[in-house]
């Protein structure tokens, strides 16, 4: 039997990136969003599941006072955030 044909330097494979993450609601939110993401045709689980599994250096924190002003007229919608909110002392209602 012949094999393939690999030009110099071998044939790179790339891997899906998993979390190293010892929380146990983390690797449960990733199991969950694994599953949605491929029974469902939704991008947004998609989407979910490659932020859950970024590096913590990725996923910066964002601050109350930023995600108010991005919220703006946006009545009745919700927020996803994947990474740390901080709390903002000079935001008084939210």
């Amino acid at each position: 039997s012949m094999g393939i044909d690999i030009e110099a330097g071998g044939r790179v494979k790339s891997k899906v990136r998993v979390t190293k993450s010892e929380n146990p609601y983390l690797r449960l939110l990733c199991k969950l969003y694994k599953f949605l993401a491929r029974r469902t045709d939704s991008k947004f689980n998609k989407v979910i599941l490659k932020r859950l599994n970024m590096t913590r250096k990725s996923k910066a924190p964002l601050s109350l006072q930023k995600l108010a002003k991005l919220m703006e007229n946006k009545d009745g919608k919700i927020a996803v955030v994947v990474g740390t909110v901080t709390d903002d002392k000079r935001l008084y209602d939210v």
